[in-house]
């Protein structure tokens, strides 16, 4: 129960769309007890995906696993302390385990796998190499009642097989499995921007605001986004595919940008629809021009404040001329006010109809 060692054979099994299947294999150290797939390649992916079915095959997790130095796996194989890449460093936290590369150009350091991989080339590859295979899943159908055999074939100079000497000695030293299956994981080196989000394929993910300019590890899977600092997760959110978009958690948010939060578009424009309808399409027209949310709703609550020192009759008149020249950002609105400029508008309040939304509900919408 202590050593897993991992190998991929040699040669490769033909499919008939002209690729091939590379064989994946796996034994324990004290048993023999055998585990063997096949995958499209040989990737980081293929290594991880095919160990953790090892894992699940023999239902147990070992000390140490032991492959080879592949380069999918190994980010520095260095003859004294060959280092594995991150997400391979995930895989072994998530299983409770080591990885231990064998060193480079020294085959006893996986004499297991060496042994282990030419009986699977010669007891289940060989029975294998006159049959037509269309894919990697048929190559492991058939495959999987042949490596039954292997195991339960009693050995020949000691007593017992490869499966009872397993179920006797490696299965009880075992550490148990965890409870979910390992996800494949990527990392990426991220920085915190003012806005206290970083940035991952264009889509923005909040942190909380303390660690602006802080650079984070983002561990991002199929559908989980988590980042950490100093080795400290500190934000997990939902994988979000939406280009330009903000994934943000209420209690990242600084105290004055929560106040925001109680806010909705629908009760800004009630609020500005209450003053008239310049300024009800003038707060529609702030909030649209924004990407985040926040921030058009910053710029509508200064809008609106303008009515309690100029009152609401003033407002509208600004407004409705901010409208007309199309410029009704909440500085031109406030320009418009300071200057006196809306005491001069030609026309009233119950005059004015907005243009984008007079051919659609009518010029009494507003009313």
């Amino acid at each position: 129960g202590e050593k897993l060692f991992i190998d991929y054979a040699g040669p490769t099994i033909g499919l008939t769309d002209g690729s091939r299947a590379h064989i994946f294999v796996a034994a324990l150290g004290a048993s023999s007890y055998t585990y063997a797939c096949a995958t499209p390649r040989e990737t980081m992916r293929d290594w991880l995906e095919s160990t953790a079915r090892a894992l699940a095959f023999i239902g147990g997790v070992p000390q140490l696993i032991v492959p080879d130095n592949p380069k999918a796996m190994i980010a520095d194989a260095n003859r004294y302390e060959p280092r594995s890449n991150d997400t391979v460093l995930d895989f072994a936290r998530h299983y409770g385990t080591s990885i231990l590369p064998a060193r480079p150009r020294h085959p006893q350091d996986k004499a297991k796998a060496e042994s282990a991989v030419q009986i699977v080339e010669r007891w289940i590859m060989a029975r294998l190499r006159h049959q037509r295979f269309d894919s990697v899943h048929e190559v492991n159908q058939a495959m999987a009642p042949l490596l039954t055999r292997l195991n339960d074939k009693l050995f020949q100079k000691l007593p017992g097989s490869r499966a009872s000497t397993f179920a006797e000695i490696d299965a009880p030293a075992l550490l148990p499995l965890p409870l979910q299956r390992y996800e494949m994981a990527h990392f990426k080196t991220v920085k915190v921007h003012i806005d206290y989000h970083v940035e991952l394929e264009r889509h923005r993910y909040s942190v909380p605001h303390a660690l602006v300019g802080q650079t984070l590890e983002a561990r991002v899977t199929t559908a989980v986004v988590e980042l950490m600092h100093r080795g400290q997760r500190v934000a997990s959110h939902a994988r979000n595919s939406r280009q330009g978009g903000f994934t943000t958690t209420p209690t990242h948010m600084p105290a004055a940008h929560r106040a925001h939060m109680e806010w909705t578009p629908t009760r800004l424009i009630h609020w500005g629809r209450s003053i008239g309808p310049a300024t009800a399409e003038a707060v529609t027209r702030l909030m649209a021009e924004n990407k985040h949310p926040e921030h058009g709703y910053r710029a509508c609550l200064g809008l609106l404040s303008l009515a309690k020192r100029y009152g609401k009759a003033r407002l509208e008149a600004a407004c409705m001329l901010a409208l007309q020249i199309g410029a009704c950002q909440y500085r031109h609105v406030n320009d418009i006010l300071k200057n006196n400029r809306d005491q001069s508008a030609p026309a009233t309040a119950s005059e004015w109809v907005s243009p984008d939304h007079a051919h659609v509900r009518g010029p009494g919408y507003y009313q």
